[in-house]
């Protein structure tokens, strides 16, 4: 299944490529058109998988943070979260690379108690500085024992278009999408200092199905 975030990148991209092979036929001689051939065609299956969306059978587990992105677990600390909290949380980051499903999910069934985009820069998903200074979302989550959760959505270098769908007051369910993001890029998770981390740096992640954490 294809997201609907891409539909147009997609169409552009075989409009594109469709022109590349019209052009390689009519006026490149073999075998150098051969080469165009096989250049546009994996540029169609790159675009084709980046924006792939597939089923998941999200588990019942009203008590635990699923994973909000598919990719590598970077960063497992204790922060100041400063936009919403103003206090110390635990925070677990996810780098999605350019080849992870890009869809994000919510973590868990209840609430959106806040949502807002911070415009910033656009440095590296994995750097450091990224979480606070790069474009952004923030979405704030109450679970219905009223413990907050947030997950930022931090756009990359490469990745300059943050889709969020979440609006506050919002009821949603746990899988459900809150947002896309396009191309490499980073999700953060702020958890409670009770919570039960279960996950590691170094981890793979997939979105609505990996546990990273139990609310206590």
């Amino acid at each position: 299944m294809i997201h609907r975030e891409g539909y147009v990148t997609i169409a552009i991209v075989f409009i594109a490529v469709a022109l590349l092979v019209f052009l390689g036929y009519k006026f490149i001689p073999r075998p150098i058109n051969y080469i165009i051939y096989t250049l546009g065609l994996v540029l169609a299956v790159v675009v084709l998988q980046f924006f792939r969306n597939p089923t998941r059978t999200i588990p019942d587990l009203p008590n635990t943070v699923l994973s909000p992105a598919d990719g590598k677990v970077v960063v497992i600390e204790k922060v100041m979260e400063k936009r919403f909290f103003n206090r110390e949380m635990m925070q677990v980051s996810i780098f999605m690379s350019p080849f992870n499903v890009h869809v994000n999910r919510v973590p868990f069934t209840g609430r959106v108690v806040h949502s807002k985009y911070h415009e910033g820069k656009y440095l590296v998903a994995f750097h450091p500085k990224s979480s606070d200074l790069n474009e952004s979302t923030t979405v704030v989550y109450e679970h219905g024992s009223g413990q907050q959760v947030m997950v930022r959505q931090i756009a990359g270098a490469v990745a300059r278009r943050i889709v969020c769908y979440m609006k506050e007051g919002q009821f949603v369910k746990a899988g459900e999408e809150m947002g896309f993001i396009k191309f490499g890029s980073r999700a953060d998770i702020f958890l409670p200092l009770g919570a039960k981390i279960n996950v590691g740096l170094g981890d793979v992640c997939r979105g609505g199905l990996t546990e990273i954490a139990d609310l206590q």
